[in-house]
């Protein structure tokens, strides 16, 4: 359980301590400040794992969910940050305005989680695939070195790291059994770490320069702040983060076999949402459903809530260790690169099988996930595509799970919801001229004209 849950925070820790660098550098923090508003994203995110999946009331979707800082609130913070004048005051402000959009999202949880009945498998089937097909950029940019500004970035250092942390783990999945099998990213991650120690990519700076034992005190960095510009601006994050939570509960539940109804997926909101709220107290930020999990459940088929609250626990204390904290950040990310492609290409998978299921013997299913993953690849394809758009539209639409879970979501209520009697249409394409179609629901062949 425990091999496996720091399993999980080590396919997490780069996606959770890279939103409080990023916003913390734009604010000016000091090292030490820094350093202090990383452990408080990891704390944060350990107590909202907590809510997740142990449960506490109607809070919890009791599934092995992981939940940290949303990349969704980046672009709308790093506004925050610029738009105020007093760069001291940004992080109240911020605060503040997460705490307001978990509190009204957390009221509208209920409301939002019966929209559940418009997500079929061919809405789900599409959304999971997205979610993959999404992360594995993330994956490709860490396999080409942490600083993308840098002359080496990209270099066939880099890149070998990576390529051997790839084959590493497909190995241990090939050629072991049982607890090896299962930790196969871990065992990945560590190798590859040692083996970039004489490249000299590994950095153990971290380690000696943090403190052994560091609690993330209450407002930090003063009393939160409201503006209204900023509460706006960070519900629209909250609604985008409840659209790709509720995804990712439907792909999670189809994983484990235990599908998410509305009422898991009511007190899965309300977690995710509950925790935003709370975060800002321990200076954390805005907390969501890490995907890049998801894919690792896939993989390793380790379907135990408690043992992603394991992680949550790892999560908790690393907050109140800085040194703990430092010891995952030592692994390069090339090495988490090549883990990364492993993860996130399990979650696409999971999306093609969910899409299986889904009946594309028929015309609609078959236009709702053609278009639905084209407008879901925009953002990934070419990022500017939405460059014209107001900014509070871009964050939005610069989602690609977001805009194709929108879309699938209602080419299938043109579809599928009206005129029931369409529904029945076989697919007349893409096939070779004259080849039949088997196995459909009427047993008659259908030729392509």
């Amino acid at each position: 359980m425990l091999t496996s849950g720091l399993q999980h925070v080590a396919a997490m820790y780069a996606g959770v301590v890279a939103p409080p660098l990023i916003v913390g550098a734009a604010v000016g923090l000091s090292g030490t400040e820094l350093t202090f508003l990383t452990g408080a994203s990891l704390f944060t995110a350990g107590l909202a794992t907590f809510l997740q999946t142990l449960g506490v009331w109607k809070i919890g979707a009791k599934l092995p969910f992981v939940n940290g800082v949303t990349f969704a609130g980046v672009a709308p913070m790093l506004a925050i940050v610029d738009t105020t004048e007093n760069k001291a005051d940004a992080l109240p402000v911020i605060f503040g305005a997460i705490i307001v959009a978990g509190l009204l999202g957390f009221a509208a949880a209920p409301f939002f989680s019966r929209l559940v009945r418009f997500f079929p498998p061919v809405v789900t089937g599409t959304v999971i695939t997205l979610i993959g097909v999404s992360l594995l950029p993330v994956a490709f940019g860490w396999a080409q070195g942490p600083n993308p500004t840098a002359k080496d970035y990209g270099s066939t250092t880099y890149l070998s790291l990576a390529g051997i942390t790839l084959v590493v783990v497909l190995l241990l999945r090939r050629f072991t059994r049982g607890f090896l099998k299962q930790v196969a990213v871990l065992v990945g991650l560590v190798i590859g770490t040692l083996i970039a120690i004489p490249f000299g990519v590994t950095d153990f700076s971290p380690v000696q320069e943090a403190d052994i034992v560091g609690f993330p005190s209450p407002f930090h960095f003063g009393a939160p702040q409201f503006a209204l510009a900023a509460i706006i601006s960070m519900c629209v994050v909250m609604l985008v983060s409840m659209t790709e939570s509720t995804a990712d509960m439907l792909a999670l539940g189809e994983i484990v076999e235990r599908p998410a109804d509305e009422k898991t997926i009511a007190a899965g909101l309300r977690a995710d949402t509950l925790g935003s709220a709370i975060s800002p107290l321990f200076n954390g930020f805005m907390c969501s459903a890490f995907a890049q999990n998801i894919g690792l459940v896939a993989m390793t088929r380790i379907r135990s809530r408690f043992v992603v609250a394991a992680g949550g626990g790892f999560l908790v204390l690393m907050g109140l260790s800085p040194v703990a904290a430092s010891l995952i950040s030592v692994v390069p990310r090339p090495v988490l690169g090549g883990a990364g492609v492993v993860l996130f290409g399990s979650v696409a998978a999971s999306g093609i099988q969910t899409l299986v299921k889904a009946g594309l013997e028929k015309d609609n299913n078959v236009l709702i996930v053609a278009v639905s993953l084209a407008v879901g690849i925009i953002p990934i394809t070419k990022p500017d595509f939405y460059h014209a758009f107001p900014e509070t539209a871009q964050i939005i639409l610069d989602s690609g799970i977001s805009t194709g879970c929108v879309a699938a979501v209602l080419l299938n209520v043109v579809f599928n919801h009206l005129g029931r009697g369409r529904d029945a249409d076989e697919v007349t394409a893409p096939m070779e001229p004259g080849e039949e179609i088997s196995g459909s629901a009427s047993a008659k062949a259908a030729h392509v004209h």
